[in-house]
């Protein structure tokens, strides 16, 4: 459940962020004419739309198992994820870089640089609450790790998600008000121009980093190895265990599956047996509440 607020939160200030932060620069690109501009105003809406859905696949997540869906639908999330890293490189980046060569060939300057200046600076000092707030909720659930180590090991994409479009938005602001101040200092509008596609550039490369890192997860990928050493040490400190044998666990959104293969302890008779795995998989989910399905095999070795 702490895992849930801390996705939900980021996501929401990210959304509050990107929505005035939208609007603010899309007035500043009509009255300047800056393609920056106009590239990061496109790129805030897309991120509010971003937002919206991750917070549609945080709902579908919970949905309850059905008989086509088993094991429940918390890979829904991965999937949502998923196409928020291809919006992220189509609307922002591919729409950036096709803005800059435009205006490489067909600008005509900027006007009312300042306020462009003025806008990107509160801006920057927007995205920079979004992104200390998203920070804030990893801190919640990363347990002393490094945010790249976090990252790499996350399985959490909404949150892996949050955190990259609030990094590259921050650096794309930077790029565009240096583009601005570099054309408004030389007199030379070409500036802007490479700025939007630099922005670009930088969109599609994040969003190549993200998409990366989700298809693991959507594919199928385990719980991260410090919460299956722990499942594995739970489980072999069970009187009723004798040795684990085998463990296979899958991430499912919020939600984790664990098939494990053990040699229990000798017992007189088959409905004590069946008793003892009923306590093991009582006490691992109590123990880990994130675990949803147990299917529990004893065996010899």
């Amino acid at each position: 459940m702490s895992h849930h607020n801390s996705s939900v939160k980021s996501i929401l200030f990210a959304l509050l962020a990107n929505l005035g932060i939208a609007i603010t620069k899309t007035v500043a690109a009509v009255i300047t004419g800056s393609g920056a501009m106009l590239a990061e105003s496109i790129h805030s809406f897309a991120d509010c739309g971003n937002q919206g859905l991750l917070f549609l696949g945080l709902n579908a997540s919970k949905k309850e198992p059905t008989p086509d869906h088993p094991l429940g639908y918390g890979k829904a999330i991965f999937f949502w994820s998923f196409i928020v890293a291809l919006i992220l490189f189509s609307m922002g980046g591919l729409f950036s870089i096709y803005e800059g060569v435009h205006k490489l060939s067909s600008h005509e300057g900027l006007t009312s640089p300042y306020i462009a200046i003025v806008v990107l600076s509160v801006s920057m000092l927007l995205e920079g609450a979004s992104l200390w707030g998203c920070i804030t909720q990893i801190n919640k659930v990363k347990h002393g790790e490094s945010l790249w180590k976090w990252f790499r090991n996350s399985r959490q994409s909404e949150l892996v998600v949050v955190l990259g479009e609030d990094i590259a938005a921050l650096l794309g602001l930077a790029f565009a008000l240096i583009s601005v101040i570099l054309s408004m200092v030389t007199g030379n509008p070409v500036f802007d121009a490479i700025g939007s596609i630099g922005i670009g550039v930088l969109l599609v490369i994040i969003s190549f980093f993200l998409a990366a890192k989700i298809k693991g997860l959507l594919i199928g990928q385990s719980v991260d190895l410090e919460v299956r050493e722990e499942i594995s040490k739970f489980l072999e400190a069970q009187p009723e265990v004798n040795k684990l044998l085998n463990l296979i666990t899958l991430q499912l959104g919020a939600q984790i599956m664990v098939a494990v293969k053990v040699k229990m302890e000798k017992v007189d008779s088959v409905d004590q047996l069946i008793q003892n795995i009923n306590r093991c998989e009582a006490a691992l989910k109590k123990q880990n509440q994130a675990i949803k399905w147990i299917f529990f095999e004893p065996d010899v070795e």
